[in-house]
C-alpha cells in the first residue's frame, strides 16, 4: 500500500516476549504451553489473600541477557510496581510490572535498511512483568477464562519513536525476535503469543518536528500483520487530516480478516493504572559481578556472526543473511563446515560456499516441508559433511549426491553405505569413460560438425549426453578431459 509522500509516520513498538523459564515469575507453577485450562495455577498466581510472591531468579538472568545484548544501561537497583486495572482474565485485579525504576534503559539495536545502510533504533526501556490470563470467546457459551498464563514471566521492550515506515517496524521486530531466540530466552512464536507487539503510531507533515496525536494498535499476531496494520492506520490518519478532521488518541484492534483497525477504547495514560510500588516484593539488586558473568556467557550476536561469515568465510551477503536469521541454522552450518574441513583438510573458507548451498537449498527445504526445527533435521551436520566429502574425493558426482541426500532423509545409514547399497559409485575408469565419449560423438554427428565449425557452446551438450549414458555416475572431470581431447583431435 503506497503511503502519502507529504507525510511522515512516527512509530514506536512495545514488544512483549514470554520467557522460556520453567516456572512462573513469582511462584513455582509450570509455564507449559498448551496444558489443560486452569491447571497450571496456585494461590500465588491467582492472587489469593495472604499469599506472597517470590521472584524467579531466571527472570532477572534473562532480562540481563536482553539488556546487555541491546546496549542498555543496567540499573543496580530496580523495583516492582502494581499496575491496577480490571479485566476478566486478571484475577488479582493488578499486574506486577515495573514503572518508575525499570531494570534496563537507554539501549539500541541496528536494523539493515533497503539502501544497504544500518539504522540505529533506540530502546527506551526493558522491564520485567507478569502475564495476564487468556479470555476465550465462544459463541455458544459466551466468554471462558483460562488463567494458566497468569504469572508467566514477560519482558517488555519499549522502543523510541525512531521508526519511520511499516517496513522499518517489520525489520525492527524481526531483529528483536532474532535477538531473543539467539539468547535462548524466548521462542519468538507470535502465533502462540510468546512474542506480541503493540504499535504507537502518529503522522506529521514532512519537515515538521512536533509529533502528531498517536494511536495504539493491538492484536497483531504475525510479522506481516504488523506491517499491514501500520500501513492501514497511517493511511487512515493521513486521510482524516486531509479531510479536515483530527486524530483521536485511542486504542485500536487490528482485524486481519477485514484488513481494518477498529476502535477498542480511549488510550490510557500511566495515571489511569494507579501504579504504586509492590509492597510484597523487595528491590532487585544487580551488581557488576552478576552483569559480567551474564555478559561472558552470551552467544555471538547475529549481526556480528553475519558479518564474520562474509569477512572470514567469503560468503555472499545474501547467504550470510539467510544462514544467520535463526541461531539453529547458523549453528548447523558451522558444525557441518567444521566436520567437512576436518575431512577435506582445506581451509574453511574453501568449503563454505559448498556447505552454504546445501544448507540453504536442501536442508531448509526439508525442515520447511516437514515443519520441524533444524535440530530435528533427519540429516545431521556430520552426515551432510560426510556426503559432501564423497563428492570431494570422487566417490560420487554432484548429481548423484542429490540422490544420496534424498535417501538420507529416510535412512539412518551413513552416506558411504547408501552409495554402496544403491550402486552409486562414480565411474572414474578412463578406459570405460572413453568408450562412452566415443559412443556419444558417433551418435551426434551434426553437433560434432557444429563444434568443429567453431560453435563451442555445444560442448555442454556432449557432457550432458555422456552423463546420461553413465546414469550420472561418470566422473565429470574425466569426462570433460576426454571430450576436449577427442574434439580437439577432430578439429585438427
Amino acid at each position: 500500500m503506497k503511503l502519502n509522500e507529504n507525510y511522515e509516520p512516527v512509530i514506536g513498538l512495545e514488544v512483549h516476549a514470554q520467557l522460556l523459564t520453567k516456572t512462573k515469575a513469582f511462584c513455582g507453577c509450570p509455564t507449559t504451553f498448551g496444558s489443560e485450562p486452569n491447571t497450571n495455577v496456585c494461590p500465588v498466581c491467582l492472587g489469593m489473600p495472604g499469599t506472597l510472591p517470590v521472584l524467579n531468579r531466571n527472570l532477572v538472568e534473562f532480562i540481563l541477557r536482553m539488556g546487555i545484548a541491546t546496549n542498555c544501561s543496567i540499573a543496580p537497583r530496580s523495583i516492582f510496581a502494581r499496575k491496577n486495572y480490571f479485566y476478566p482474565d486478571l484475577p488479582k485485579g493488578y499486574q506486577i510490572s515495573q514503572y518508575e525504576e525499570p531494570i534496563c534503559t537507554n539501549g539500541w539495536v541496528e536494523i539493515d535498511i533497503d539502501d544497504g545502510s544500518r539504522k540505529k533504533i533506540g530502546i527506551t526501556r526493558i522491564h520485567m512483568e507478569e502475564d495476564a490470563g487468556k479470555s476465550i470467546h465462544d459463541i455458544e457459551v459466551d466468554t471462558l477464562v483460562d488463567v494458566n498464563r497468569c504469572g508467566v514471566p514477560l519482558i517488555e521492550i519499549v522502543s523510541e519513536p525512531d521508526l519511520r515506515s511499516p517496513k522499518e517496524a517489520y525489520l525492527y521486530l524481526s531483529k528483536i525476535k532474532q535477538i531473543v531466540t539467539y539468547l535462548g530466552i524466548c521462542d519468538g512464536n507470535m502465533e502462540e503469543g510468546s512474542l506480541r507487539c503493540d504499535a504507537n503510531v502518529s503522522v506529521r507533515k514532512k519537515g515538521e518536528k512536533k509529533f502528531g496525536t498517536k494511536t495504539e494498535v493491538k492484536n497483531m499476531n504475525s510479522f506481516r500483520n504488523v506491517e499491514r496494520a501500520l500501513e492501514y492506520e497511517i493511511n487512515r490518519q493521513i486521510q482524516l487530516i486531509e479531510d479536515g478532521g483530527e486524530v483521536v488518541q485511542e486504542t485500536l484492534l487490528w482485524d486481519a480478516n477485514q484488513n481494518v483497525a477498529v476502535p477498542m477504547r480511549s488510550k490510557e495514560e500511566a495515571h489511569d493504572y494507579r501504579y504504586f510500588p509492590d509492597p510484597d516484593l523487595v528491590p532487585v539488586l544487580v551488581d557488576e559481578k552478576w552483569i559480567a558473568r551474564v555478559r561472558a556467557d552470551l552467544p555471538e550476536y547475529p549481526t556480528k556472526r553475519r558479518d564474520r561469515f562474509v569477512a572470514e568465510l567469503g560468503l555472499p551477503a545474501y547467504d550470510a543473511d539467510v544462514l544467520t536469521v535463526e541461531k539453529g541454522v547458523a549453528d548447523y552450518f558451522e558444525e557441518t563446515l567444521r566436520k567437512l574441513s576436518s575431512v577435506s583438510g582445506k581451509p574453511a573458507k574453501e568449503d563454505a560456499k559448498q556447505v552454504s548451498n546445501w544448507v540453504m537449498t536442501d536442508i531448509l527445504r526439508v525442515i520447511g516441508e516437514q515443519k520441524i526445527d533444524i535440530d530435528d533435521s533427519p540429516v545431521s551436520p556430520n552426515r551432510l559433511a560426510g556426503m559432501i566429502g564423497l563428492v570431494y574425493d570422487g566417490t560420487i558426482s554432484g548429481k548423484i549426491a542429490k540422490e544420496v541426500f534424498e535417501e538420507m532423509l529416510t535412512s539412518k545409514d551413513d552416506p558411504k553405505s547408501i552409495v554402496q547399497r544403491k550402486g552409486l559409485l562414480q565411474v572414474s575408469d578412463s578406459g570405460e569413460l572413453e568408450k562412452v565419449v566415443d559412443e556419444v560423438l558417433a551418435s551426434n554427428q551434426p553437433q560434432v560438425e557444429k563444434y568443429i565449425g567453431g560453435n563451442e557452446k555445444v560442448f555442454g551438450f556432449f557432457v550432458g549426453e555422456a552423463m546420461k549414458v553413465t546414469k550420472g555416475k561418470g566422473n565429470p572431470k574425466i569426462v570433460n578431459e576426454i571430450l576436449r581431447k577427442k574434439l580437439q583431435a577432430l578439429k585438427n
